[in-house]
């Protein structure tokens, strides 16, 4: 056979497959959309007998792929790019990105686990890199065998796993008197949700012993800030623990490497970071962060101090701003997704508003319920095509049900930041696209 009619063949037969593929969509084009149409779950996607990316292969499929050994680590797809923690001046201090917070971007999560590259983080002299093998945990004060601990020696004792959320208790503080970002990333995204893997700060305690007299732990940590808090034993003794992993891996400097304190369902803030001592005593220590920061002030003009546990809390991750509704049609039948949590338990249930808090259905709780960690809530909504005020509304085990800001600002004044557990509520408007938006007594959004 000569090269002509070689050529000749190929070209025939490649367009025989080329039509063939073709046939075969134009037929199940039809009974696709058709059945799409019917369950009418979501938007159909529109299927075209021509479309480039099935009726031809495409580059990938192609060529070779990176070898496996180019990123060692592991990196993410180069089209998940715009998926990072981001900052703002406005949530820093005077703008130093050493004093800084980066927030999660909650919208593009799934399940309960945040990945430790997406992590909420809070630093206060920027990030430390502590050496692992300098690194010594001290242990005194008011117990009965002071004593200084290696890394390797830390790492002696029996060690545990718990998934637990973090959060700064500012979170959300900069809507307090009004919406600030029409964004959930930065409206709800200082806080985070891992698995992480340390030692009972008990079991190291009952080998040294307590004295009887102690009552307060100052934990400080080793970075040029020193920051430091004052936890009481009661905590210290229930379910304090030092980690020095998250999510399998040992922990990044941002997360305080090699070791921090977790305080679960506490504010994040006490869970110090870069450990370096632990002292006990008979008073607490009130230091900066629990005196100038980290306060509640009352419509009084009287701060609360030592306020640890974070209240029962909810927020609607889709649809959010950065997650419109403008592809849906009336009719359409479309998830609304969100995540819950509370430091004083286990979530019990959620309810979702669609009309600003007049009335509420239950959601769904989805996947993991555990204390102390972020609970997936779900509800499929039938979409009516017309502008919605959406809410979720968090129950815990302990009894507390999350309030309206109404109720919140009665009770909790203007003036305080911190531990604002109200309601939020996203605006989806005509076109689906959703808006931020704070909704008064009389249910118009502010």
């Amino acid at each position: 056979m000569s090269k002509i009619s070689e050529n000749n063949l190929e070209t025939t037969t490649d367009k025989a497959k080329k039509s063939s593929r073709r046939d075969f969509f134009k037929r199940t084009a039809a009974y696709s959309v058709g059945a799409i149409a019917a369950t009418n779950i979501l938007a159909p996607a529109k299927l075209l007998a021509d479309d480039e990316n099935i009726v031809h292969h495409v580059e990938w499929g192609t060529t070779l792929g990176d070898e496996l050994n180019k990123h060692p680590y592991g990196i993410p797809s180069a089209y998940e790019h715009n998926v990072v923690r981001r900052t703002s001046a406005l949530l820093s201090s005077a703008g130093d990105m050493h004093a800084a917070v980066s927030m999660t971007p909650l919208h593009e999560l799934e399940g309960i686990i945040t990945p430790n590259g997406l992590h909420f983080t809070r630093t206060h002299n920027g990030v430390a890199h502590v050496d692992p093998n300098k690194f010594r945990l001290m242990i005194h004060g008011l117990v009965e065998k002071p004593i200084v601990l290696t890394l390797d020696e830390l790492k002696k004792y029996p060690s545990e796993s718990r998934l637990l959320f973090l959060e700064c208790p500012a979170n959300g503080a900069a809507e307090w008197k009004g919406p600030q970002f029409n964004s959930l990333q930065f409206v709800k995204g200082m806080m985070s949700n891992a698995e992480w893997t340390g030692v009972r700060l008990k079991t190291i305690l009952d080998e040294i012993g307590l004295k009887p007299t102690a009552k307060w732990m100052l934990a400080e940590g080793s970075d040029g800030s020193e920051m430091s808090r004052t936890v009481p034993v009661e905590k210290v003794l229930d379910d304090a623990m030092i980690v020095w992993a998250q999510n399998g891996e040992a922990l990044r400097p941002e997360q305080g490497y090699p070791v921090r304190l977790m305080l679960p369902g506490w504010e994040a803030n006490l869970c110090v970071k870069w450990l370096k001592r632990l002292e006990f005593g008979a008073e607490p220590w009130y230091c900066k962060e629990e005196t100038s920061k980290y306060t509640v002030l009352m419509p009084s003009g009287k701060a609360i101090q030592h306020f640890y546990p974070l209240e029962v809390n909810s927020i609607i991750t889709t649809p959010c701003p950065e997650k419109p509704w403008s592809d849906l049609k009336k009719g359409d039948l479309v998830e609304v997704e969100g995540i819950a949590w509370s430091g004083h338990g286990t979530i019990k249930a959620v309810d979702i508003s669609f009309d600003g808090g007049d009335n509420y259905v239950e959601a769904s709780l989805k996947g993991l319920v555990l204390p102390k960690s972020w609970t997936r809530f779900s509800y499929m909504y039938r979409y009516e095509g017309k502008p919605l005020l959406l809410q979720s509304r968090a129950m815990d085990d302990a009894g507390f049900v999350q309030p309206s800001i109404s109720q919140e600002k009665a009770i909790m004044g203007l003036e305080g930041v911190y531990h604002r557990n109200s309601i939020c509520t996203w605006e989806v408007r005509q076109d689906g696209s959703v808006h931020n938006v704070q909704v008064r007594t009389d249910n118009c959004p502010s």
